[in-house]
């Protein structure tokens, strides 16, 4: 799970363009949005596009099931590991 987040994480920097952010700056736990990264709805949107294109997953934009699943990078990598083939 920790590459995966690993990898979600990178995916959340190159996607976004977050200057001066390393893997490890990120807390896999802190909040993405609002407090913690302090991303917004466009960065929400473009790091589904970029979660579905990289892993073939897809979200609802206004699923109260998707916000939680973008509250952290823990979060979303659980997500992401669910809906990887075995």
């Amino acid at each position: 799970m920790q590459a995966l987040e690993h990898e979600i994480k990178e995916l959340i920097i190159s996607s976004l363009s977050l200057e001066d952010i390393t893997p490890e700056d990120i807390d896999p736990a802190a909040p993405l949005f609002v407090e913690g990264l302090g991303l917004d709805s466009i960065d929400a949107l473009e790091l589904g596009l970029a979660l579905q294109k990289k892993y073939g997953v897809s979200l609802s934009a206004d699923s109260e099931e998707t916000r939680r699943h973008f509250s952290s990078v823990r979060a979303l990598s659980e997500f992401v590991a669910a809906r990887q083939p075995s």
